[in-house]
């Protein structure tokens, strides 16, 4: 059983084996920080022989500089504690014998045996680490790779396992210890499914105790139903078996010797959750017999967020970019005709040069002017979807008269209508409103504006207004050109224009803001259009009634 040290069942057993092949630096020293003991791996990391390293101190190894590090070895401890931390996670810079520096993270504990103070250090090279922070994407590369050399590494292990009996009693003291701070989630179950073993890293990352699972419980406990569900489904795929009972669909592939680190969702005891990468080991003993299996589970959340925030930034650069491409392709075509009108009236304007001809020169002063006016709003609009873009328009709410700005605005917008167009407006309710005035004129400005662009000489363009308990609303109609009910899907894309829309003037960004500032607002816009027959526009404010 896991509980005593001297059963080939228990701790030592998978210590053993796990101080041998573990894929980072383990150091034993003495009080004084002399070394007694050290693992391939760190032997393998720092360019040590046995001989070079043994009963030397560990300054070799982390430089005298981090004096805080070196005083935890000369310190007392409290007696009453076989075990104790001395430091976690502390960043320090680790050198070779080669004398090459690296990035590493410590993790130290003593323990006494036979009344001398022991320490554990845990030395993991961060390079990797770093590496890995800086470029996410390859990050999945590397962990694919790392599957099949961990899962080759615990084989290893477990068939080791059988092998080291012989080495309990002298090593039982520290191996604890090493499975207790392995860095990894360690689940261990008999041959039933019953979980033998819970290490405290499995225990504080998932909320349950070793006490109220072991002998208890399975692994299932801590898995999402659909996910096992799903890996039913591809045992079933990849194998032609159909397994009904959960723990053997999860163990299929080890019974098989197939290792695989596979992403899972753990749910905790209080009911959240958090991504992880599994891998599942048959333990066998010298007949080859399954006698249990080893789960080891690393927390893949920052990695998961990490990737996350990369699709967004992705994403938001892709949008950036096609907004620019869209921008420049549509302001290449809209520059265009005004700026052609300037410098041919221009030109025109040079020629006539006696007073009879100022007649001439006032029309095209004119053609000039409504040209600079056309660029001016080209350029504010690419502006206003650009600060709507980053969160820059503020709602400034205030209450005005609707009729006392609507007439106004009509009084200012009527020299820019075709011939014979007429705006008409009606109101019915309060005429108060609260909203921001500013961007309610721009609203109104674009839908009128359309109004009359897409409309034919003499037609009337009206304006209805209803101000209600709950909600406010304003109409535009117009008995213009209309739009296809296809298009009416995509009116508030950006730089989207209709098929219809010809050779009228426009940069697609109209509605487009209209909708984003009616949205500021508690606003939303609705189409009603039929070919030939006009559009009627319409904005419900909804208030905010307390």
């Amino acid at each position: 059983m896991l509980r005593s040290v001297k059963s080939p069942d228990g701790y030592a057993k998978y210590a053993e084996a796990l101080f041998e092949f573990a894929t980072m630096g383990i150091l034993i020293t003495d009080a004084k920080g002399i070394i007694n003991a050290i693992n391939p791996y760190a032997l393998k990391e720092f360019g040590y022989t046995k001989k070079e390293i043994l009963n030397k101190s560990i300054q070799k190894i982390i430089p005298r500089e981090f004096r805080k590090l070196h005083r935890l070895f000369n310190q007392k401890q409290s007696n009453s504690l076989s075990t104790r931390l001395l430091c976690k996670n502390e960043k320090v810079i680790a050198r070779k014998k080669n004398g090459k520096e690296l990035p590493a993270e410590i993790n130290m504990r003593i323990y006494k045996k036979d009344n001398a103070k022991h320490i554990i250090v845990f030395i993991t090279n961060l390079s990797e680490r770093k590496k890995a922070e800086a470029n996410v994407i390859k990050l999945n590369g590397a962990l694919e790779q790392k599957v099949v050399k961990r899962t080759t590494q615990f084989k290893l292990a477990a068939k080791k396992l059988e092998q080291s009996y012989h080495l309990l009693e002298k090593a039982a003291s520290f191996q604890k210890a090493i499975l207790d701070n392995a860095g990894a989630m360690i689940v261990v179950t008999d041959e039933k499914g019953i979980i033998q073993f819970f290490n405290p890293e499995a225990a504080e990352n998932t909320g349950y105790t070793s006490k109220k699972l072991i002998n208890r419980h399975t692994p299932m406990i801590l898995h999402k139903k659909e996910d096992i569900n799903q890996k039913r489904k591809i045992i079933f795929k990849e194998f032609g078996v159909l397994i009904e009972t959960d723990f053997d669909v999860m163990t299929e592939k080890a019974k098989r010797n197939i290792h695989e680190e596979e992403p899972y969702t753990f749910v905790r005891k209080d009911g959240t959750t958090f991504p992880v990468l599994l891998s599942i080991t048959a333990i066998r003993n010298n007949k080859n017999s399954i006698t249990g299996f080893m789960g080891i589970a690393i927390d893949i959340s920052d990695r998961k967020k990490m990737e996350e925030e990369l699709k967004l930034s992705l994403l938001k650069e892709k949008e950036l970019n096609e907004l620019k491409s869209r921008f420049v392709s549509m302001a290449s075509h809209e520059f265009r005709t005004p700026l052609s009108t300037v410098l041919s009236s221009a030109y025109l304007i040079e020629k006539y040069g006696t007073t009879e001809e100022q007649v001439n020169r006032e029309k095209h002063l004119k053609r000039i002017v409504s040209s600079v006016n056309t660029l001016t709003d080209i350029l504010n609009d690419f502006l206003n979807v650009g600060r709507i873009e980053e969160g820059k328009i503020q709602v400034r709410p205030t209450v005005f008269n609707l009729k006392e700005i609507i007439t106004n605005f009509i009084h200012e917008f009527d020299g820019t209508l075709k011939k014979g167009q007429e705006i008409i407006h009606t109101h019915t309710g309060r005429e108060d409103i609260l909203l921001d005035v500013s961007l309610f004129k721009h609203i109104l400005m674009n839908l009128v504006s359309n109004a009359s662009k897409f409309s034919g000489e003499g037609k009337l363009i009206e304006i209805n207004t209803n101000n209600q308990k709950t909600n406010f609303s304003l109409s535009v109609k117009d008995n213009g050109i209309g739009i296809t009910k296809e298009d009416q899907k995509h009116l508030m894309e950006r730089f989207f224009r209709g098929a219809n829309a010809g050779n009228i003037q426009g940069t697609g960004l109209g509605l487009h803001i209209v909708s984003k500032y009616a949205e500021l607002m508690n606003g939303e816009v609705t189409c009603n259009s039929e070919l030939e027959k006009g559009s009627i526009f319409t904005i419900i404010f909804k208030k905010n009634i307390k």
